[in-house]
């Protein structure tokens, strides 16, 4: 679909979608096409008790005399609280409300706190992120199901600033669809080194990737990433990805994302039922090779290394058995109790090998981690631990700034006492209780004194119901809000 922006001039013909503010108050353009149509959306507002509630839509047959074959009206709510956020969500409303015809057009002609060229781009660019589709494996599909719509024109006040502000818009979109892409496809075309592979491709947008194979992994001591994959006939990688957009020799940020490509829990085998659902495991690496798109391709000024460990956790006669010890990378040794209790394994060696390697100034972890956290928040939050105040509200205000939510749980000695083992330093889960604190009290043993977050994000990768800005399926949940804390806090 093809974003277009231009003066306002009342559309002409085909589909004309006009947003209509709380209290059913039309903008000035509006307000012209209702005197052109001889009150015909006053009169529709008022048969139909529509209030410009935001996120409402009417549909109006266009009068005779006119080119136009439907007016959409899209509610705004009130215009104190019109932001960016609420300009996505609108625009992937009126998505769905015109993806049957060929052409639409959108005016924008009543603004809120930001410029009528930034709501423009924002109502763009959710019309866009509302339209992904993963179709590469249909081979028919009813011609009813298929969107139509080809280009979408947004009318606004200042089109090359709205062009302008869309170039940085799409460029997260375009992250956010790698995302959905890598997490949609299937476990036998995504594994670790096909993994690598597609992000080999982020080598055109000026990022440098590189991937250790297991020779290099064991030589660096990462027994507890190696331990997990070894029931696996595919070869386990660590996936590190450089964006060097920021000052020479300063420190990087570091995003580092569970990748495991495929979970069957390992001899801990899972239940069959649902077990599908484990392609989305490695949903945390994923998320870090869309942002490191988004970052190169708005030319983000700041240095940020993205750490993907990739494996895939499966059971055959060499697999981890419960019982078996393992030894880090920071040499701490681990009791694996629970073969299932995998991500945390592969994140431990690859938090502690970002901070060896590159001496970040941050780090944040996201990964699938814990049905815990499911049970605790649903899908409508990801949970998010730290050893750092001022990073966690960081994060949680990047996530309020783009509607991905965070919430903070809590940390402390009382859990950590939780992972005691009787013949290793720790094992690898805690009691039944507070699973994903005790998860994040594991990871924690493995950072330092870097500033880092957890993000444990195994409710909102994937939503089968869909979201304001999915269809369904994969949601590419996190690119958007780490693309925002990178540009708040890291970005000159």
């Amino acid at each position: 679909m093809n974003i277009s922006f231009s003066k306002i001039a009342l559309p002409s013909q085909g589909v004309a979608v006009v947003g209509v503010a709380e209290g059913g108050k039309l903008g000035p353009a509006g307000t012209k096409l209702d005197k052109q149509t001889r009150g015909t959306l006053s009169r529709a507002m008022k048969g139909s008790e529509f209030t410009g509630k935001r996120e409402r839509t009417l549909s109006i047959v266009a009068p005779a005399g006119t080119k136009l074959t439907r007016i959409i009206l899209v509610g705004l709510g009130s215009l104190k609280t019109l932001d960016a956020v609420a300009a996505e969500r609108i625009g992937a409303v009126l998505y769905d409300a015109v993806s049957k015809d060929t052409a639409a057009t959108v005016v924008v002609d009543q603004t809120g706190s930001v410029t009528s060229s930034e709501l423009a781009a924002h109502v763009g660019g959710g019309a866009v992120l509302k339209s992904y589709r993963f179709t590469k494996y249909r081979t028919k599909e009813d011609k009813d199901a298929k969107p139509k719509l080809k280009t979408l024109t947004v009318q606004c006040d200042a089109p090359g600033d709205a062009k302008k502000h869309y170039a940085a818009v799409s460029a997260v979109v375009d992250g956010v669809f790698f995302t959905r892409d890598l997490v949609t496809e299937p476990p036998n075309i995504i594994y670790p080194e096909s993994f690598v592979a597609r992000a080999k491709e982020l080598s055109k947008d000026g990022i440098k990737v590189e991937a250790l194979g297991e020779a290099a992994m064991k030589k660096l001591g990462m027994g507890a990433l190696l331990g997990v994959g070894l029931g696996s006939e595919r070869e386990s990688q660590l996936l590190v990805m450089r964006w060097d957009g920021g000052k020479k020799n300063e420190a990087p940020v570091a995003i580092i994302g569970k990748g495991v490509c495929f979970d069957s829990g390992g001899i801990s085998l899972k239940p069959g039922a649902g077990m599908w659902d484990m392609k989305w495991d490695m949903g945390g690496a994923g998320t870090v090779v869309g942002l490191m798109r988004a970052l190169a391709r708005r030319k983000a000024p700041v240095n940020v290394v993205g750490l993907c460990g990739l494996v895939e956790n499966m059971p055959d006669g060499r697999a981890q058995r419960p019982g078996d010890v393992v030894t880090s990378m920071s040499g701490q040794t681990i009791e694996v109790l629970n073969t299932d209790a995998e991500g945390r394994l592969v994140l431990a060696d690859v938090l502690w090998y970002a901070q060896q390697k590159f001496k970040p100034k941050a780090m944040v972890d996201l990964a699938t981690l814990t049905g815990a956290i499911i049970a605790a928040l649903s899908d409508q939050y990801a949970g998010i631990f730290s050893n750092n105040d001022e990073l966690s509200n960081k994060l949680i205000a990047a996530g309020q700034a783009v509607s991905e939510r965070l919430w903070r749980l809590p940390m402390g000695d009382e859990y950590d006492r939780d992972l005691k083992s009787p013949i290793a330093d720790m094992k690898n889960i805690g009691g039944p209780r507070a699973g994903a604190i005790t998860a994040a009290q594991f990871l924690q043993r493995f950072v330092k004194d870097v500033p880092w977050a957890h993000l444990d994000i195994a409710g909102v990768v994937w939503n089968d119901k869909g979201t304001p800005l999915a269809a369904g399926g994969s949601t590419g949940w996190g690119v958007r809000l780490l693309n925002r804390f990178i540009t708040d806090n890291y970005e000159g």
